[in-house]
This record gives structure tokens, sequence and C-alpha cells, in this order.
């Protein structure tokens, strides 16, 4: 059974920059939301993992795989590199913000020779959930805040030690949340 979706910070940067550029990258470890967190906003989504005709299509002309209601999710794009010079063209020649989100689980090649997207394709990191964003733990205190106040806050984490290392040890790895509670679930049955 899939974990349901958990409200990211990421969520709100992701709206904000589809909203100022044509396209946004979003780069990160394996495993840490990034298909899950573009989803949220897209309205349509070409899969170039596991959708065999579309890498097909994306090889004889990338243009193709960038129909589609926008925002339009372009899953594992590096799958076929040239896709992201065709996502920077169609963002010229559309000249509206909000039109693609690439996604990938991998780095192109080096000498892969393409445009730096400058203007066109913004980036955004994503790195594995956040205590308040597993539901593990309440923020008292947000970074932004710190950087725009310019004051000191305080604040204390309302774990134990024990259910702080259970984090540590489960990570923040979206699709682990509740892989612990599920073990317990399953060692007692087993006796």
């Amino acid at each position: 059974m899939a974990t349901p979706y958990r409200r990211r910070v990421a969520d709100a940067d992701l709206k904000a920059r589809l909203a100022a550029v044509g396209a946004v990258v979003i780069e990160g470890v394996k495993g840490c939301g990034k298909t899950e967190t573009a989803r949220r906003l897209c309205v349509s989504e070409v899969l170039l993992d596991v959708d065999q005709q579309a890498r097909r299509a994306a090889e004889l002309d990338p243009f193709l795989v960038l129909d589609g209601p926008t925002p339009r999710l372009v899953d594992e794009w590096q799958r076929q590199p040239t896709v992201w010079d065709a996502v920077r063209r169609e963002v010229d020649s559309r000249g509206a913000p909000g039109q693609f989100v690439l996604t990938g689980s991998a780095t192109p090649r080096d000498d892969v020779i393409r445009h730096s997207g400058a203007g066109r394709i913004g980036v955004q990191r994503m790195r594995t959930m956040t205590l308040s964003e597993q539901e593990a733990h309440q923020a008292t205190t947000s970074v932004a805040e710190l950087l725009t106040s310019g004051t000191a806050a305080g604040g204390r984490c309302g774990l134990s030690l024990a259910a702080y290392a259970e984090r540590l040890v489960i990570g923040g790895w979206p699709q682990n949340l509740g892989s612990r509670r599920q073990s317990r679930a399953n060692s007692s049955r087993a006796t």
C-alpha cells in the first residue's frame, strides 16, 4: 500500500518557481519525493522510464513529449537528454511561466552538450523529509522567518532520545514512513 502524500516545504517553493520561470528542474537524491511533489502541481505527465513509446518519440523528436496540458511533468527526462533543449526552446516559444517540471533520479553524462537553461529553467533542490514533514515533530522555528526578521529564535524538539534515534534510523525517505510501525505489526503477528 502506498504511503499517502504529506505536504512538503518544497510544495510552496515549486509553486513560486513555476510562477516565475517557464520550467523547473527538481534535483535531489533518489527516493526523496521529487516526482510525487511535482505531481501535486502538474496536470499532465510523461514518464520516460516506463513509457517506451514516449521514449521512442523523444528520440525522434523531443518536442513530441512536451505536448499536453501544463504544467507538464517530464519524469526521468535525462533518459533522453535532448528533452532539456526542447524544453528551453518551448519555453521561449510559449513565453509563459509554469510550463514544465523536469524530474529525474540521475544526472546526465557530462559529455552531453546542452544549454544552461538560464532564465528559462529554474532549479529546485530537494532533500529527504524534515521531522515536521514526517509529522514527527511540530516545527517551532522557520528558517525563512529567521532570515527576514533577523532575530534569534529558540526551540526544542519534543521527541524523546529514543524517538529521535528511531527517526534517524528510518531517515526522511517518504517510502519509509511508518516502517517501524509496520515491522512492529509484522513481528506481533509472528508471535
